[in-house]
C-alpha cells in the first residue's frame, strides 16, 4: 500500500483553475493536461519553507540547482555531463522552445512537426514568423509510426531548417525509441536542420518502453540539437512556471541565451527553483507511486472500453497520462467527416458533461479522436468513461 493517497478527491472548483473552471461547474474536465493530485510532500515541505521566509525578491539561481537536474538525469536516465554552462533556465517549456526557433531559424523558415502534435507548437512557430511543415505520423494498427520518406523531403527542402520532436508524444502517447529518435537525428544532419526535443513529459513512460533523451544519442546530433525540459508535467507543478534548455554546443547556447533574453523570458518564478530541487532530489519514491498509479488508470481505460464501450478504442498508451481516443465510430452515416471531432468533443461537453480536447486541435489529420486526460483519482475516471459512453450512445 503506498503512503500516497492518489484516490483522494480533493475539490478545485472555485479555485481559478484552468481546469476546473474555465466550463460549466457539472462538467467533468479531463482535459487539459494537469493532474488532479497533490504535489509530492517533499515539494509541499520546500515550498512552505520558502514560504515561511516571507521575502520573495529577484533571486540567483544557486548551483544546487543545476546539480539537482545533472544528477537525477544521470540517475534516472543515463544522460551523463549535463553542466550549468549547457543550461538555460526559462518560464516554461513553451518559451523555451519558442526561443530555440528564434534562434536557430530566420523569418519564412520550414519548422516541420509531426502531426497530430501539441497544439502549442504551431503558435510558437508562427509567432516567430515562420511556416510549419508537416510530416504527418501514420496511423495504423491502432499506433503511429513516422513516415520516413516524406520526413526525408521535407528535410531536404532548403528552406526547412528545424524540426520539432515531442518525446514522449503528445498526444500519441508514443515513446520514441533510440533507434527512431536516431533516425530522425542523421536525416536532420545530412540536411542542416536543427533539432529542438521537447522532453516535458520524459518521466512518465510505462512498463517496456524506456525513454531516450535526446542528448544521450551520438555526439554528432546532440551538438545539432537543443533539448527542452521541465519537471513541471511529472510532479504537477505546472502553475510555478520553470524549465531549462540544454544544448551542447556553445555557440548554440549563445544564441538561445539571446533569444530568451530578447522574448524576456529569462527570469524564473521566485518558487521555482525550490520546486526543481525538491522534485528531483527529495520526491523519486512518489513520482514511481504516480507511474504505477498512471499505468493503473490506462489500464481501466482499456478494461472499459472493451467491456462496456468497444466502439472507442484507445491507443496503447507509451508515455504521458493523456490517452488518444479513436471515437470514429460514433460519426453517422452520411455524416460530413470535417468537423466531426468538434462536433462529437462539443455533443460530450452539453450532453454527457464532458470534456475531453478536440483532437483536431492537435492537426487536420486527427479528425475523429479526442484526448483523455487519465491523472486523476480512479473514481473519477471511472464517472468519466460512464459520460462518455452515455455521450457516445447519445450522440
Amino acid at each position: 500500500m503506498t503512503e500516497y493517497n492518489f484516490d483522494e478527491i480533493i475539490p478545485r472548483l472555485g479555485t481559478a483553475s484552468v481546469k476546473w473552471d474555465e466550463f460549466e461547474p457539472d462538467a467533468l474536465p479531463l482535459w487539459v493536461a494537469d493532474m488532479d493530485f497533490k504535489a509530492s510532500p517533499a515539494i509541499l515541505a520546500a515550498l512552505q519553507r520558502r514560504l515561511d521566509h516571507g521575502i520573495f525578491g529577484y533571486e540567483l539561481l544557486p548551483q544546487s540547482y543545476f546539480d539537482a537536474i545533472a544528477n537525477w538525469f544521470d540517475r534516472r536516465h543515463g544522460w551523463k555531463g549535463i553542466t550549468r554552462e549547457h543550461v538555460i533556465p526559462t518560464t516554461g517549456v513553451i518559451p523555451a522552445y519558442s526561443a530555440c526557433i528564434k534562434a536557430m531559424a530566420r523569418v519564412g523558415d520550414n519548422v516541420i512537426v509531426q502531426t497530430p502534435v501539441y497544439n502549442a507548437f504551431f503558435p510558437a512557430i508562427r509567432n516567430n514568423g515562420c511556416r510549419e511543415l508537416c510530416n504527418t505520423l501514420v496511423y495504423k494498427d491502432n499506433t503511429y509510426t513516422i513516415d520516413w520518406e516524406d520526413l526525408e523531403k521535407k528535410a531536404a527542402d532548403p528552406k526547412t531548417t528545424v524540426m520539432l520532436v515531442c518525446n514522449p508524444h503528445n498526444p500519441a502517447g508514443r515513446v520514441w525509441t533510440r533507434e527512431e529518435l536516431e533516425r530522425i537525428g542523421r536525416i536532420c544532419l545530412k540536411h542542416g536542420v536543427f533539432v529542438i526535443s521537447d522532453e516535458i513529459h520524459c518521466e512518465l513512460t510505462y512498463p517496456d518502453h524506456d525513454y531516450t533523451p535526446w542528448a544521450t544519442l551520438p555526439e554528432e546530433l546532440v551538438r545539432n540539437s537543443a533539448t527542452c525540459f521541465s519537471p513541471t508535467k511529472s510532479f504537477n507543478i505546472a502553475g510555478i512556471q520553470i524549465a531549462n534548455i540544454f544544448a551542447a554546443d556553445p555557440d548554440v547556447c549563445r544564441r538561445i541565451d539571446r533569444a530568451i533574453n530578447d522574448n524576456e523570458c529569462c527570469d524564473v518564478n521566485v518558487f521555482g527553483a525550490t520546486a526543481l530541487e525538491a522534485a528531483y532530489n527529495e520526491s523519486e519514491q512518489w513520482l514511481d507511486a504516480l507511474r504505477a498509479y498512471l499505468w493503473e488508470n490506462a489500464k481501466t481505460v482499456y478494461a472499459f472500453l472493451s467491456e462496456e464501450l468497444p466502439q472507442v478504442t484507445a491507443l496503447p498508451l507509451e508515455g504521458t497520462y493523456l490517452m488518444w481516443l479513436d471515437c470514429r465510430a460514433a460519426r453517422h452515416e452520411g455524416e460530413p467527416f470535417e468537423g466531426f471531432s468538434e462536433r462529437f468533443a462539443d455533443h460530450l461537453r452539453h450532453r454527457a458533461k464532458l470534456v475531453l480536447s478536440t483532437g483536431t486541435i492537435y492537426g487536420a489529420d486527427a479528425e475523429g479522436f479526442e484526448r483523455l486526460n487519465i491523472a486523476c483519482p480512479r473514481a473519477t475516471l471511472l464517472e468519466g468513461l460512464r459520460r462518455l459512453k452515455e455521450g457516445f450512445l447519445n450522440y
